[in-house]
């Protein structure tokens, strides 16, 4: 058995990566991560064993043998990662839990996808109706009774699979903040809504509940400012497509909703030059382009219009000079769109939309790795086109340097940013 001294040591060092909570919103208390401009003071960072871990796993070569080399490299905050709702991987999405383990983690932008409650106020969650599925609305009667859908469960006679939806739009805020976030998951043949929550439902197997058992705070548009700012760390903050009928009672427009977003960055004293502004809809982007030209300039247009078919890739392709002459500055497809496979040479190397992109003047930034779970066999839809040549863990490794070095991205999304913490601080950057 370890010593007293050793065992506290320890438990200090687990806390470290998010499950003890700095006190209060904002807390002042947080030391000063240097905002990404190289002072290495403030938080320390961790990446924990996993990018070890990827590396021990990769195939030999020559990067292999670079990343092996930073293994006892400092580890400092990166702009180049960026958290994917928080850290669920292991944490719940879009939980100030999820927030603080990136930030250990060292990813220097943290996301909010920024929903609307039915008093208009902007909260963090994934979708506008995802709360049946990401939290425990259904455990409390009284908020579940407002649910757009009411749970109906599995009908083992018909097959018909067990199903409800919660939005973000049916409960005012006080109400969204009672609620715990869970890990995003369901159990498609739950005969009640405590088999059918994320908790006790179908959460893959290569994440983990381990940290979603006591009551994981959800948050506000106004809280996730104030804690990330707390952090000196950047925003990246996506309007999500709402998905109930706009005008939202009648008269909360897109243009009202995407304005209140910009709205509350103001309001914050956040300066636009921290605040990475997403939205799959152009008419978002050149919403803010027109309107707030400061937050459009950073302003980025996800893109997943080539994800449906090789004539819509093609499409997509052809578009991107349009978009550049349009004023739009940042785009940002999944990441299969950046890759494509040489088969002559059994290589993965820059797609057509990637190298398009790149002549016409976009930056990219791309998402999401940590979001396949194991990659043993072939890595599943984020490795189209390229799935045969994926055949272990580490060659997560080999596309995020083929996207961060030959094709020259921003920055990347992770559902697990410490991944590429460790990438971004072996090469600088």
């Amino acid at each position: 058995m370890p010593s007293t001294s050793s065992y506290t040591v320890g438990l200090c060092a687990l806390l470290q990566l998010g499950t003890a909570l700095p006190a209060p919103w904002g807390s002042s208390k947080w030391p000063h991560h240097g905002n990404g401009k190289g002072d290495q003071s403030g938080i320390n960072v961790q990446v924990g064993p996993r990018p070890y871990y990827l590396v021990d796993n990769m195939d030999d070569g020559d990067l292999k043998d670079q990343l092996e080399a930073c293994s006892e490299k400092p580890i400092s905050t990166s702009h180049f990662s960026i958290s994917h709702r928080g850290a669920p991987l292991m944490f719940p999405e879009h939980t100030k839990q999820g927030y603080i383990a990136a930030a250990r983690m060292g990813a220097g932008i943290i996301e909010c996808d920024v929903s609307f409650t039915s008093d208009r106020e902007l909260v963090c969650r994934h979708s506008n109706c995802d709360l049946h599925y990401t939290t425990n609305i259904l455990a409390k009667p009284e908020l579940a009774a407002k649910c757009t859908s009411p749970f109906v469960p599995y009908n083992p006679e018909t097959g018909e699979e067990a199903s409800a939806e919660c939005c973000t739009s049916d409960i005012t805020l006080a109400e969204f903040k009672s609620l715990c976030g869970e890990m995003e998951a369901t159990t498609y043949n739950a005969l009640n809504t405590s088999e059918y929550m994320g908790r006790i439902g179908s959460t893959p197997d290569w994440r983990t509940n381990m940290y979603a058992y006591s009551c994981a705070d959800t948050v506000s548009l106004k809280e996730y400012i104030s804690l990330v700012d707390s952090m000196g760390l950047d925003f990246t903050a996506e309007a999500k497509e709402p998905e109930v009928p706009m005008p939202f009672q009648g008269d909360y427009t897109q243009n009202d909703f995407v304005q209140q977003i910009v709205d509350t960055f103001t309001g914050a004293n956040i300066p636009a030059s921290r605040v990475w502004l997403q939205s799959f809809l152009p008419r978002d982007i050149y919403y803010w382009l027109e309107n707030d030209p400061d937050f459009g300039a950073q302003a980025i247009y996800l893109d997943e219009r080539g994800d449906t078919s090789t004539k819509a890739y093609e499409k997509a392709v052809a578009s991107l000079p349009r978009l550049a002459a349009k004023g739009v500055k940042i785009v940002a497809p999944d990441l299969w769109q950046l890759v494509a496979a040489d088969n002559a040479t059994g290589k993965i190397i820059p797609s057509t939309y990637a190298t398009t992109a790149r002549d016409v003047g976009l930056d990219i930034i791309t998402w999401s790795f940590e979001r396949s779970g194991p990659l043993e066999s072939g890595g599943g839809s984020y490795y189209t086109g390229i799935n045969h040549l994926i055949n272990n863990d580490g060659d997560e490794y080999t596309v995020i340097d083929v996207i961060a070095r030959e094709i020259g991205v921003i920055g990347i999304f992770a559902d697990w940013p410490a991944t590429i913490t460790y990438y971004a601080n072996c090469f600088g950057l």
